[in-house]
């Protein structure tokens, strides 16, 4: 077993755990809890960290919210398939992540094998519907954190798409390169290295919200990847006590354009159920994005967008404030 797979077995996966291995009152949830051992100990030194991984009463006293904010079930096609968008799928070939954040917007799917996660669905029914829906181009892996899986599963499911014609581009959406550095091994640099050539693109997006979260060996992984033959872009969210600063913000954005990481969206919070003491209203979003514009180059300015409930993807923020005081129908 790799180094970074013991990580993952190895993860704090209670309150009671977390709040031993740390000498610290951490509450009881519904809401499951893993975090990596090495990674509770940078917790420790950082209220954004804190914030962000460590289990809260307002997950269950805050009754709002919604259980799937993004409209992933109303996309549905297949099992671990979502087609929301014309040219592009989202595939969940796993719902473990490396981390449990507690604003995720996945919160209340993840773990519950309904028929969104469920990997009893023959893999011939995901191949038949990409082949009668060939505008269909890149594949989003997604979870769940696809980079759990070994380098073996990921080799498999990316044989599996390459025998899809219409299959041009790969995408993968991941903490891993945060959290557990040494996930990004000398053999998933092989995979990607080899499958560049049977692929237009590969793209790897790196979820990351604060640079307090980055830990040693995060710098070098990013110099690693830099080397590949993919597009390196980050993702962040707006979370409220962590990152709702513009100057945070900043540090953050010109730190990732450092590493040669573009960051790429800035994701306004979703309402998960469980997750909205993190949300702010989109008035005071676009007014903290409209201060970060005047401090950071547009070269390093992600787009701020968020997505709609009804599962009709991602729009810009202020098109959303324009859509609610027109009351045009979001869909």
């Amino acid at each position: 077993m790799s180094s970074w797979q013991e990580s993952i077995r190895t993860s704090i996966k209670s309150s009671k755990e977390l709040a031993t291995f740390l000498n610290l009152e951490v509450p009881e949830t519904s809401f499951k809890v893993m975090i990596p051992k090495e990674y509770a100990l940078k917790i420790r030194e950082s209220s954004a960290l804190k914030k962000q991984f460590l289990p809260n009463t307002d997950e269950d006293t805050i009754d709002t919210g919604l259980i799937d904010p993004t409209g992933d079930h109303i996309h549905s096609t297949t099992s671990r398939l979502v087609h929301r968008y014309e040219n592009r799928a989202l595939f969940f070939p796993t719902e473990t992540c490396p981390i449990i954040c507690r604003y995720c917007f996945r919160k209340n799917e993840l773990g519950v094998n309904d028929n969104l996660f469920s990997h009893k669905e023959d893999n011939q029914k995901i191949k038949d519907y990409l082949n009668i829906h060939k505008e269909i181009e890149e594949i989003i892996f997604t979870g769940g954190d696809p980079l759990i899986l070994s380098n073996d599963k990921l080799r498999f499911w990316l044989n599996f798409f390459s025998e899809i014609p219409s299959i041009k581009m790969i995408r993968f959406h991941t903490r891993t390169p945060v959290i557990i550095p040494e996930r990004i091994d000398h053999d998933f640099c092989q995979l990607v290295e080899e499958f560049s050539k049977k692929f237009d693109v590969i793209t790897l997006v790196i979820h990351t919200n604060h640079k307090d979260e980055w830990i040693e060996g995060f710098k070098t992984i990013c110099q690693r990847l830099r080397k590949l033959p993919i597009q390196l872009f980050s993702q962040s969210v707006l979370l409220k006590g962590v990152n709702d600063n513009p100057h945070i913000l900043k540090d953050l954005f010109y730190g990732l354009s450092s590493l040669g990481v573009t960051p790429y969206y800035l994701h306004h919070p979703d309402q998960a159920k469980g997750a909205m003491h993190f949300y702010i209203s989109l008035e005071e979003g676009l007014s903290i994005y409209q201060e970060l514009k005047k401090l950071v180059s547009g070269w390093a300015l992600p787009k701020y967008v968020t997505e709609t409930p009804l599962g009709g993807g991602k729009i810009t923020v202020e098109k959303a404030i324009y859509d609610i005081d027109k009351k045009v129908p979001i869909s």
